[in-house]
């Protein structure tokens, strides 16, 4: 799974497969993309998007317009997703226009049966 469901205020979202298959949940709708295919995530639209087959998926992740890779240079300065204080992830997201519910986690891994790095299968 690339991410829980979130929502960007500022910014469109372009997957462009390169290998493998990716699936994304774009509202209401489940799309799924393999290599050339590219994938529209608007601004304002809950999505997610992970790793749709049994071998490695590769993708360009393309956010515009530009200002939005900050976002993720900041949150490595925090330790990342799993290590920083749930209030300061809020406040990083907030900064940036973006909504996340992270509260979508386990509904989306039985939905659509996902794992996560380093997990057993």
């Amino acid at each position: 799974m690339g991410a829980p469901l979130h929502r960007h205020s500022r910014e469109d979202e372009y997957s462009y497969v390169l290998e493998g298959r990716v699936g994304a949940l774009l509202g209401d709708e489940v799309a799924e993309g393999g290599p050339g295919d590219l994938i529209f995530k608007p601004r304002n639209q809950w999505h997610t998007f992970w790793n749709a087959g049994d071998t490695p998926a590769r993708m360009l992740e393309i956010i515009s317009p530009a200002g939005f890779e900050r976002y993720f240079a900041e949150l490595v300065e925090l330790g990342g997703s799993t290590r920083a204080a749930p209030e300061d992830l809020a406040a990083l997201a907030a900064r940036y226009g973006l909504e996340v519910d992270p509260k979508s986690i386990p509904a989306l891994v039985e939905r659509f049966q996902l794992t996560f790095p380093g997990e057993r299968l």
